[in-house]
């Protein structure tokens, strides 16, 4: 049976393309700016800034960068990786963010009344039972992961598989974005075709040397 909200969601839609990129800026072959300018250039209109070793006002700072880099593309600029949701929501204030993406153990409702309806407001989740309290929660989208093995993502048991992506897609009346082991235009393909309202990624970017290629890459295999 699918979940239903308690809380109201945002009226922003989700970009598009629905392509994902976390940053991770020590994993990085390039510096961070150069990486978002070719993600950009690659067709990228959606930024998850994941920088959890910063300070909050050293995020607050990176975070306004990008904003200030991203804008004239359209993209929307998430901050990510911060745990308590007020805090993350201050941050995304200040750095004129278009809303905060939290773990799965965020408060969507207190990120959602410091943020207001049109701040998009996303949760990671790592199962079907935490997908579950996303939607409940009101999240306007749900990273699930990993869904192919990871090294990013270690800590959270066998890859999930597209078989199971799919089952929880169908079970959640959100948008699920599928993380973890995506590489390659197939794995993009494969995740669409499972059911999966986009993708988001954070090696396969970080570690390129041409981060254009690789996006432009992962967006055709979402179009193919």
């Amino acid at each position: 049976m699918r979940s239903s909200p308690t809380h109201r969601r945002s009226t922003a839609p989700l970009p598009t393309p629905p392509l994902l990129v976390v940053t991770d800026r020590r994993a990085s072959v390039l510096p961070l700016p150069a990486v978002v300018a070719a993600a950009l250039a690659g067709g990228c209109r959606w930024f998850a800034v994941r920088e959890k070793d910063l300070a909050p006002a050293d995020l607050a700072d990176l975070v306004a960068d990008i904003v200030a880099q991203a804008r004239p593309f359209g993209a929307t600029i998430l901050v990510a990786g911060v745990a308590d949701a007020v805090a993350a929501a201050r941050i995304a204030r200040a750095s004129a963010a278009d809303g905060v993406h939290l773990p799965r153990d965020g408060d969507v409702a207190a990120a959602r009344a410091a943020l207001g309806p049109d701040a998009l407001v996303g949760l990671s989740a790592h199962d079907r039972r935490e997908a579950e309290r996303a939607a409940a929660a009101g999240a306007d989208d749900v990273t699930l992961s990993p869904v192919f093995a990871s090294a990013g993502k270690p800590g959270y048991g066998p890859a999930l598989g597209v078989a199971e992506l799919e089952a929880i897609a169908k079970a959640v009346d959100i948008p699920v974005l599928a993380l973890g082991g995506i590489t390659t235009p197939d794995d993009v393909a494969a995740c669409r075709a499972a059911g999966a309202a986009g993708v988001a990624v954070m090696g396969a970017v970080a570690r390129a040397v041409d981060p254009r290629t690789v996006v432009t890459a992962l967006i055709e295999g979402w179009s193919a």
